[in-house]
């Protein structure tokens, strides 16, 4: 039997080594590649649902998935006008039904006069409708009190993170000590170090302050910059602003700051703002990279070389699903937006009902159209839910020794430091990683590792979302208290 299982390896391994394409040959940089938000522990939570479905028995009936800001997949109800339209422009034919307000319909009926032959199964231009970037544009000048946007720096996108992945392949060039690096926060959102990874540019780590709950200093991103100077070729600083998977706001002189320090430094600035709308902080306030850079006036306006990023993922939509975004350039050179304009063409075109879902939230209901009311009440409540969610949150971890949580002033997560036990930091894999994994095998609450998203040495902390629904989430925040008192007790 062990020859015979000895055997069946040997020639699995030479058929493997046969193969075109095999570990060996693949795409090294693909190897490089980690995404801790659908990694290990989630995978892992996805064999505990079979297993539960197939009658295994466990300490917990569900897994409770707080892993990921997937606002419907956690039971938030999707923005009704938002999904009249986009029934009434999958199936044109409910125009007649008299079921759908006047506004819906005008609104289906605007947005199917710009799609190729009235059809939402129509490809369109690469870069978006053009009727959507100018309500991109319109949107974009309201939000940042007249500042003008124009349509032609817009480019629609398959949720932000196509976008984001886009100006990264555009700023990659060079090789050894020329190769581009790319300034990201630590703790960051695992796509941009998965991004570079597949790019082979260089990751330029800056820490945010944890105990100035996660603020970005300039004196960091100055050490940073420097000590990457030595190795690589820095071209550009990417902010997430709200933070994920930090939760923190930056407040205006923060910003200014970082526009100085781009300036200063020459490089092109990326800021992340997809969770615009999702500030819950008293004193707390959203303001845009682009308002704040044109503020400054033309000594920095006409020179800093500015793309930003909104999805209609998050903020009250959640609509993760559909997969809609956009992207503004600002101060881009003309021979490289033609450049970008060939390469989001190989893509043909963004998701044609993602950006149909873009202009609704861009171009929501008015104060004069029967919609409004119903519109107004429900992002209203949605967004407040968050907020109550976000105090509840810091409140209750910051009641269990041995968690600390800095307060959740914006997005959908938080960040919290923990205080492990010595034989608990000195396991095989990462701590953290660890104290994930038995949390999900004993409780089955499913979050993700801080060493993920990247964090000091000698620091270790998890991210969970804060969408579950409000009696889900407490559970889930029961169970962490539960779980953190026994894993303690049980390591010390």
């Amino acid at each position: 039997l062990i020859s015979h299982r000895q055997d069946s390896i040997l020639h699995s391994r030479t058929m493997s080594q046969a193969r075109v394409l095999n570990v060996d040959t693949m795409n090294p940089n693909v190897k490089r590649i980690e995404y801790a938000v659908r990694g290990p522990i989630v995978q892992r939570a996805v064999q505990i649902e079979k297993e539960l479905k197939e009658g295994v028995k466990k300490p917990f009936t569900e897994v409770i998935k707080a892993n990921i800001g997937d606002a419907h997949a956690m039971g938030q109800k999707p923005i009704t006008f938002f999904r009249q339209v986009i029934a009434l422009c999958a199936y044109p034919d409910l125009l007649e039904d008299d079921k759908f307000p006047e506004d819906a319909k005008n609104r289906a009926r605007r947005i199917l006069q710009a799609c190729g032959g009235g059809s939402l199964g129509a490809y369109s231009a690469s870069s978006g409708i053009e009727v959507i970037r100018q309500d991109v544009a319109k949107y974009i000048e309201k939000r940042d009190s007249g500042i003008p946007s124009n349509p032609d720096d817009i480019y629609l996108s398959t949720g932000a993170s196509d976008a984001i992945v886009t100006m990264l392949k555009l700023l990659t060039s060079g090789e050894g000590k020329t190769r581009t690096g790319v300034m990201i926060s630590i703790p960051q959102y695992p796509l941009y170090s998965a991004a570079l990874a597949e790019l082979a540019a260089v990751q330029i780590s800056y820490y945010l302050d944890e105990d100035k709950c996660w603020s970005l200093d300039v004196n960091e991103l100055r050490r940073a910059v420097k000590a990457a100077r030595e190795h690589c070729n820095p071209r550009a600083l990417c902010i997430i602003n709200p933070g994920n998977p930090t939760g923190q706001v930056q407040n205006r002189q923060c910003i200014e700051d970082v526009i100085r320090f781009a300036a200063e430094e020459h490089l092109f600035l990326m800021a992340d703002e997809v969770y615009q709308d999702n500030v819950y902080m008293e004193g707390c306030q959203f303001h845009s990279f682009k308002k704040v850079l044109f503020e400054m006036g033309s000594e920095y306006s006409s020179v800093v070389e500015l793309a930003s990023f909104h999805s209609t993922s998050k903020c009250y939509m959640g609509e993760c699903g559909f997969r809609g975004g956009y992207m503004e350039v600002i101060n881009m050179d003309p021979d490289v937006k033609l450049q970008l304009t060939k390469l989001v063409s190989v893509q043909l075109c963004p998701s044609i009902p993602g950006q149909a879902l873009l202009d609704l939230v861009v171009n929501p209901p008015q104060p004069d159209e029967p919609s409004y009311a119903t519109f107004i009440k429900e992002r209203t409540a949605n967004l407040h839910i968050l907020s109550e969610k976000a105090k509840m949150t810091e409140q209750v971890l910051n009641t269990v020794p041995g968690i600390h949580c800095n307060p959740v002033q914006g997005a959908m997560y938080t960040f919290p430091r923990l205080t492990l036990p010595e034989k608990a930091i000195n396991a095989e894999q990462a701590p953290d990683m660890f104290y994930c994994m038995k949390l999900l095998e004993e409780m089955g609450i499913c979050l993700v590792p801080g060493s993920g998203f990247g964090q000091r040495d000698g620091t270790y902390h998890f991210r969970m979302t804060i969408l579950p629904a409000t009696e889900k989430l407490k559970i889930v925040l029961e169970k962490i208290r539960e779980f953190h008192k026994r894993f303690t007790e049980e390591f010390s």
